[in-house]
């Protein structure tokens, strides 16, 4: 028999659903963050922690920083040392969280860790405050409070996760923590945006040097309100019964997934791996 022949719902057991499409990208996105995060953590332990441990601190500074090491500057190098050490660790926690075969298999494993990232989370984000604002370190005043924002978003959804968590309002508290997990991963995704605007705005494109000034704040701001936006426009979709809102959001995911990938690739083969 033909395939034209073919009873339509058969032709339709090959065809994927909204649904398939949606768990699919969703799926894809995680692969390509968990991928991104993973070369984030390596390259913090591999860089600093090395230079860290042999007393190196100087040695920072080999990679171009807006404040790394200063001589004479016990406090703030000790807060620069937690700051970047400690991100490694929460990162690794903040992907562990989204495992869910991890929090089916040792649930009591997940609460801890992640009772670890809220903290680490929340120190984080106060130290980040403390070294733009103390110590100084920024590179103008739209990316100090862009920072600024960061942190206190943080604060605010570390606060909403425990309060829920408390309250047993499990749901709520899952919310809260994916948000928690998205403005926590600002510092990453600001990298990644960095490296995709290099290869395909500057590289493929070839826009002039002259933008920055303009595609700066967007950067920094969007790093974190960005990723909240797809995440609540995929909690959206997840709820809706509508095929269309899915068909939607999977092509959304599909393209900020492919250029979250450009900036993946491009922060690990031009940011970091030239500083193992």
């Amino acid at each position: 028999m033909s395939v034209s022949h073919a009873h339509p719902q058969t032709r339709n057991r090959f065809q994927p659903s909204s649904g398939t499409a949606f768990r699919l990208t969703t799926k894809v996105w995680f692969i390509a963050a968990f991928i991104g995060q993973l070369g984030f953590i390596v390259f913090i332990l591999g860089f600093y922690g090395p230079r860290t441990i042999s007393g190196n601190f100087a040695g920072w500074n080999d990679k171009q920083l807006i404040t790394g090491y200063v001589a004479g500057d016990t406090a703030g190098n000790l807060m620069f040392a937690a700051h970047v050490l400690l991100a490694s660790v929460m990162t690794l926690l903040g992907l562990l969280q989204l495992i869910p075969s991890v929090r089916r298999s040792a649930p009591t494993a997940h609460r801890w860790s992640g009772r670890l990232f809220l903290v680490l989370a929340v120190i984080l984000a106060l130290s980040g405050i403390w070294l733009t604002w103390v110590r100084g370190s920024q590179i103008s005043l739209h990316s100090a409070i862009a920072v600024t924002l960061n942190g206190v978003l943080i604060l605010v959804f570390a606060a909403q996760t425990i309060r829920h968590a408390i309250s047993r309002q499990i749901r709520a508290h899952e919310i809260w923590a994916l948000r928690l997990f998205m403005v926590a991963s600002g510092v990453w995704f600001f990298r990644v945006f960095i490296m995709a605007w290099m290869v395909i705005g500057r590289g493929a494109f070839g826009l002039p040097s002259s933008l920055q000034p303009t595609i700066d704040p967007m950067l920094e701001f969007g790093s974190y309100l960005v990723p909240l936006a797809l995440l609540e426009l995929w909690r959206t979709a997840r709820k809706a019964k509508s095929t269309s809102l899915r068909w939607m959001t999977s092509s959304v995911l599909l393209f900020a997934t492919s250029l979250m990938a450009v900036g993946i690739f491009g922060t690990i083969t031009l940011m970091w791996l030239p500083h193992l």
